[in-house]
């Protein structure tokens, strides 16, 4: 297996991108590892930081997209750019998947544009995975598409079903629709029909659910338009900080408090660990034809270990065959009823 990384993606390259390809390459066997960017740049950054990249392939890429740019630009005048040209190595099939820390949406669209949609898929979605209390949950979308139709939700929950099922191994896993309430009638007229095109799908649909319930793990794949589903998990990402960020002032405030911290420091790193987004790996680019797979834009060389390991499971695990198989027999069910 071939895993390209984007050597200039994210806020932390090319420096911890290139000790995250370190620290990968020692881990997993059997994986080539290749870097996409401005090689001179790259070389150079290996150099001064003392670290031995001589067993990567580099695939020159002179452009950089930067977090500023619009996601159009990577059609435009960043066509040349690392992401860019790391998707055209995949979706030309030199390499089997690719990684990206870069720009969401000029991944997303680049992904759209070059690698291509899956037959029949309407549209790509970013699926984060995340914690709860019950374990791990994929919301899908998380930010690809703003405006959606109903059977858009309807395929995003049958992508996010096969993903929790084959990478996450969840047997029949649980699928519900973000809503402003878990009655049938609540919402508007998106989350209505989608209720209902969701409620005949070949899958384990349980209602919908609000965005309260999602950390107490009420199910395994939450199905959302790409607005509710950014606010959700960036509203996620904050509680989880600002928590942690009380609960350590509560222990540093006096000397009983700090006592009780050392007492139970194992239990609240334990803690902190598990809400920890980096532990979750990357979010693959759903319903493109190829891995495509995003890491954090903070992304540093120990993330990027967990990032590469969801890479590995999304490709090897055929995630997108056993899609595009679902995709298949819905259309042969809707044109059948």
């Amino acid at each position: 297996m071939k895993i390209l990384v984007d050597a200039f993606g994210g806020d932390n390259a090319p420096l911890e991108i290139i000790k995250g390809c370190v620290l990968c390459s020692e881990k997993y066997d059997g994986v080539d590892i290749a870097l996409v960017g401005n090689t001179q740049k790259i070389e150079q950054c290996a150099k001064e930081n003392k670290i031995d990249i001589s067993s990567f392939k580099i695939y020159d890429a002179p452009d950089v997209i930067t977090m500023d740019d619009e996601a159009g630009e990577i059609m435009k005048s960043k066509k040349n750019s690392s992401m860019a040209e790391g998707l055209r190595l995949v979706a030309n099939g030199e390499c089997d998947a690719f990684l990206s820390a870069g720009n969401s949406g000029a991944l997303i669209m680049g992904a759209t544009l070059i690698v291509k949609r899956i037959k029949g898929v309407k549209r790509p979605a970013f699926s984060p995975v995340m914690p709860t209390s019950k374990g791990p949950v994929l919301l899908i979308d998380s930010g690809a598409n703003v405006e959606v139709r109903p059977e858009m939700l309807q395929q995003f929950g049958i992508m996010g079903s096969v993903y929790m099922e084959n990478v996450q191994h969840i047997e029949n896993p649980r699928v519900a629709l973000a809503n402003v309430g878990t009655e049938e009638h609540k919402g508007g007229e998106l989350q209505h029909e989608a209720f209902k095109l969701l409620k005949k799908s070949q899958i384990n649909f349980i209602g919908n659910t609000e965005a309260r319930d999602i950390p107490a793990g009420v199910a395994d794949v939450i199905v959302a338009d790409g607005f509710t589903g950014n606010i959700i998990v960036k509203m996620y990402e904050g509680v989880a900080k600002e928590l942690f960020k009380k609960i350590k002032g509560v222990f540093f405030k006096n000397l009983k408090t700090k006592l009780a911290a050392a007492i139970i420091k194992k239990e609240i790193y334990e803690l902190k660990e598990y809400f920890d987004y980096n532990q979750y790996g990357a979010a693959p680019v759903m319903g493109v034809s190829k891995p495509v797979l995003k890491a954090h834009g903070s992304a540093k060389a120990d993330t990027l270990v967990t990032a590469m390991k969801s890479v590995i499971d999304f490709t090897e695990t055929d995630v997108i065959g056993k899609i595009e198989e679902n995709i298949i027999k819905l259309k042969n069910k809707d044109e059948g009823d």
